[in-house]
């Protein structure tokens, strides 16, 4: 299992690690008007899966825009989620005020279905850490990275280099 840090202290992560070369696990989630989405919602394209803690921190907030800006180069076969457990009207209201408009952001804030299925729950906070999944149309994932340090930002580099291969 992955072994994450938030805040510096060692945190509990609930599920199965997802690795490389995995199928990616379907989930269950709520988009911002309630609807259930699940993996095969995005069936035949790629998926770049961007994980945070919450859309209410600094590092969530860039990371969630990062990937918001890098959409139009990426194209229309590919799909960027953004999963948290914050609740989906805050969700919406966040992406409201922050022109958020070509990333679909999902909560796992009911069950955490999401969470587990990709080894992302944390147990002692009842957060998801932060994390990237890129599954191709197939549903096959093909790159994975678990953030060491929750607080801290992922590879934004190699997570859009391995959607465009993907791609290729």
């Amino acid at each position: 299992m992955a072994q994450i840090t938030f805040k510096q202290n060692p945190m509990t992560l609930m599920g199965n690690e997802v690795k490389v070369g995995d199928t990616a696990p379907d989930f269950t989630v709520l988009a911002n008007d309630l609807s259930p989405v699940t993996l095969q919602n995005s069936k035949g394209k790629t998926r770049l899966i961007s994980v945070v803690p919450s859309l209410d921190t600094g590092t969530c907030d860039s990371q969630t825009r990062k990937f918001n800006e890098s959409a139009a180069e990426l194209g229309e076969d590919v799909v960027i989620l953004t999963v948290s457990n914050d609740l989906p009207f805050a969700q919406k209201r966040w992406c409201a005020a922050a022109g958020i408009d070509s990333v679909q952001t999902l909560s796992d804030h009911r069950d955490l279905s999401f969470g587990k299925a990709y080894g992302v729950a944390i147990e002692e906070l009842r957060l998801l850490t932060r994390s990237i999944f890129v599954v191709d149309s197939n549903d096959k994932v093909t790159y994975v990275e678990y953030v060491p340090e929750a607080t801290e930002h992922p590879n934004y580099e190699k997570a859009i280099e391995a959607v465009k291969a993907v791609k290729n």
